[in-house]
């Protein structure tokens, strides 16, 4: 997520759903949390048991809002300019946690003399804007100073140039008015929500900010989380108990769907794909721009080869770059719809559909329909016979005679599919947490799971490419395909999981106290070795590694997913499988991402000078007696790292990061209220219309954020802003009885028969205005 991972450095919730409960103030907004995350919401409740005000702030009147104390009813779209109007209020107010920011934020940090900001002529565009590539040249963004790592800072935050001053101009027409014009919000309710934040957040009071895919499904849905996050930092709420960013993921796998990404854009431990623009064609090349010089990331190295070492085993050698030339590299943008124009100008032949409903499920499913008669073939694995398996015979397209059936060259193979409770294997939820889950049932007939599938696929595959000569192939039958499998032909999800923790290469490898490495003892089956031999029965790994500090660059360490790592680890235990919880943060159930730690960024629990903020509100601290930080979390910082620490600018890695710097996957770990590198569509959020508003932007000549991708073409119209064919907003909603699409739901008696049908809910001014009433068919 690139809204939370450039403002603190991960791109995952900074707390657990448990800790909300701890919270003095909780808002939700872009969710209807009560509806959609139902278990998790129990601790919202716990929360407002205990004193905390709940707000909710939604267009739409929902079970959550019912259970609020403060309903704020917003336009849709006007996020960032209602964010941006609290961010406004604090600063013009001195309201902020002084203190925290100074220490903690780059709010100190000075810009450099080229940056020109929107607010220069109200024009919407930052300086380096460039219409012809319709991208931004991103140097003026940066720092004075020495790079990222080490900035020009100026502490009493007067600087012109600074970022707390630029942050002020920035914000400074998101005036309560300002917010009313566009949101539709009075400023009564305004001063109320903000009073209402600000009173719970300080040294001895903490608020938690709530969102989902309200916010994140938008155009412009990073810079409605960057302005969260720097609401958060402003008021000292990141890192510290009841406070923090809930980013409240799907079902399955939302988070762990980027962890272990089906993006096309980054691979697993959101390590960068490489490129194929010449830039990145070795892996020195790679290595070079992906490596930063201070802070966690300076470890890229360690951490990329390891996965080219799970990935290739035994053939990616430091001899063939560990197999880098085998790694796919991005041609241009190869995100949904830019595949979906593909399939349709015939392009690509062939899809496997897995866990989704295209059909139905996503925008202008008419195209997407259309275009899935373009393809020769299409594997469909799910339950039911969902809509994108039968589109050929009974979609609307086919009703209105657009298709025909007899004329659809499509071959669609549906495969039966097991469910998720009918096959082991983990779970990634909201807060990190992996969670692995049993078999419950047998799955019935012939319906197998992904993983089987997917194993099965890969064995014949690479079976096929060892049986040929075609240099196409090569990276097929590089593969290092060693899974044990059980008497069915399914691997074992377990053996999955230890590659995906990390292991020693080396099957002789022995492994004593501190991490020491030596070669002895019986290959494969030494002690800390986990499913140490593959499907042949010959020795293929040595013992886990612990975690992720223990990934080297040389080769001789394999990590299916960095960031994972610890989870199954040389003691032999799946913590996924845990369940015995300890504390009110849940240690001892499952296992958090990364090192287990619940509440990350926690260094910002504790003072500059290392004491807790306030006795209600401590977490980690530093030891003195024991020259080391301690307490109710895994502390997120260098465990022995003191807080008066400050290095001399010659070192790299962690070694360049303050002892009172708590965010340091940054090079000058710092949170970033301004980001100076990362972004593609600015540096400060900034509030543009969605793509097809009813109105125009208020704040600025630029309608709409201006590198958004439109994916404008003859079938995939739009209209603009303001166009007034189009005056009224459709917003579409979750409910607790169905899951997205309805595939694992509608066929379900029970659900269908609490939710049988699709609905409309129309404000009665507006239904009035419409001549609709109550059971219309509407169309």
């Amino acid at each position: 997520m690139p809204g939370l991972g450039t403002s603190f450095g991960r791109g995952g919730a900074t707390t657990a759903q448990q800790d909300l409960a701890n919270a003095d103030c909780i808002l939700i907004e872009g969710s209807s949390m009560a509806e959609a995350h139902p278990v998790g919401f129990r601790w919202v409740m716990k929360a407002k048991e205990r004193g905390a005000t709940v707000i909710h702030v939604d267009p739409r009147f929902s079970r959550t809002s019912a259970l609020a104390d403060i309903w704020v009813p917003i336009r849709a779209g006007g996020d960032i300019a209602f964010l941006g109007g609290l961010i406004r209020h604090i600063i013009e107010n001195n309201l902020f946690f002084r203190d925290y920011v100074v220490h903690f934020t780059n709010a100190s940090c000075v810009i450099r003399e080229g940056f020109r900001d929107t607010e220069e002529g109200a024009t919407g565009f930052f300086s380096g804007w460039n219409e012809q590539q319709r991208a931004y040249d991103k140097e003026s963004w940066l720092y004075q100073g020495d790079g990222l790592s080490f900035p020009a800072r100026d502490p009493t935050l007067q600087h012109p140039r600074c970022v707390f001053q630029m942050l002020r101009h920035h914000f400074s027409r998101y005036t309560p008015e300002m917010v009313e014009k566009i949101c539709g919000i009075s400023p009564k309710l305004f001063q109320r929500v903000a009073d209402a934040l600000v009173s719970a957040s300080g040294p001895d009071k903490t608020a938690a900010i709530c969102y989902a895919v309200g916010w994140t499904q938008q155009s412009k849905g990073v810079q409605i989380i960057r302005s969260a996050s720097i609401l958060q930092l402003l008021l000292g709420n990141i890192g510290r108990p009841g406070g923090g960013i809930l980013a409240l993921r799907g079902h399955a796998s939302i988070q762990g769907s980027t962890d272990v990404p089906t993006l096309y854009d980054i691979l697993p431990g959101y390590l960068p794909m490489p490129r194929g623009d010449g830039t990145q064609t070795t892996l020195r090349d790679y290595l070079a721009t992906q490596t930063k010089p201070t802070g966690l990331w300076h470890n890229t190295p360690a951490y990329f080869i390891s996965l080219l070492k799970a990935y290739y085993g035994k053939n990616a050698t430091a001899e063939n770059d560990f197999g880098y030339d085998w790694v796919p590299k991005i041609t241009g943008n190869h995100s949904y719809f830019e595949y979906l124009y593909d399939i349709a100008d015939g392009k690509m032949e062939g899809m496997f559909i897995m866990g989704q409903n295209p059909a139905v499920a996503a925008p202008n499913s008419r195209f997407e329909r259309t275009a899935l008669s373009k393809l020769k073939w299409l594997v469909i694995r799910d339950m039911v016979e969902i809509e994108s398996a039968s589109f050929w015979a009974d979609s609307p397209e086919v009703d209105r005679g657009e298709l025909k059936t007899e004329e659809i060259e499509t071959e669609v193979f549906f495969f039966p599919s097991a469910g998720h409770a009918e096959n082991d294997g983990t779970f990634t939820n909201t807060q990190r947490l992996l969670q692995w889950r049993q078999t419950a049932v047998k799955p019935p007939g012939d319906c197998r799971s992904d993983e089987w599938f997917m194993h099965q696929l890969a064995v014949r595959l690479i079976a096929k490419a060892k049986a040929s000569n075609d240099p196409m192939d090569e990276p097929l039958r590089a593969l290092d395909w060693w899974y044990p499998e059980d008497e069915t032909g399914m691997p074992h999800t377990e053996a999955v999981l230890a590659e995906i923790n990390g292991w020693h290469t080396d099957p002789a490898a022995v492994v004593g106290d501190r991490g020491v490495v030596a070669r002895g003892g019986d290959p494969g089956r030494n002690e800390g070795v986990v499913f140490g031999v593959d499907r042949e029965g010959k020795p293929h790994h040595g013992p886990q590694v612990a975690d992720y500090n223990e990934l080297k660059a040389d080769g001789s360490t394999a990590c299916g997913c960095w960031i994972y790592s610890g989870v199954f680890s040389r003691d032999g235990v799946n913590k996924g499988n845990a369940r015995q919880s300890k504390d009110y943060l849940g240690h001892g159930w499952g296992f958090s991402w990364p090192s287990d730690r619940r509440i990350i960024y926690n260094r910002a629990s504790a003072s500059p000078t290392g004491e807790p903020w306030s006795e209600r509100k401590k977490l980690v601290w530093w030891d003195k007696a024991q020259s080391k930080w301690t307490g109710g979390d895994v502390p997120d910082f260098p465990v022995g790292k003191s807080p008066d620490y400050r290095p001399t600018r010659q070192e790299k890695g962690l070694d360049a990061i303050p002892g009172d710097a708590p965010f340091m996957l940054h090079e000058d770990g710092l949170g970033w209220i301004y980001v100076p590198k990362g972004l593609h569509d600015g540096p400060f959020p900034t509030h543009y219309e969605p793509l097809e508003s009813p109105v125009r932007n208020l704040l600025y000549s630029r309608d709409t954020d201006p590198v958004v991708n439109w994916f404008t073409r003859q079938e995939n119209r739009f209209a603009p802003p303001g166009d007034p064919r189009f005056p009224y907003v459709l917003t579409t909603y979750r409910l607790t009885e169905h899951h997205t699409a309805g595939g694992m739901s509608r066929f379900l008696p029970h659900l269908a028969e609490l939710q049988p049908e699709m609905f409309a809910e129309i404000s009665p001014e507006l239904a009035i205005e419409l001549r609709i009433k109550n059971s219309d068919y509407i169309c």
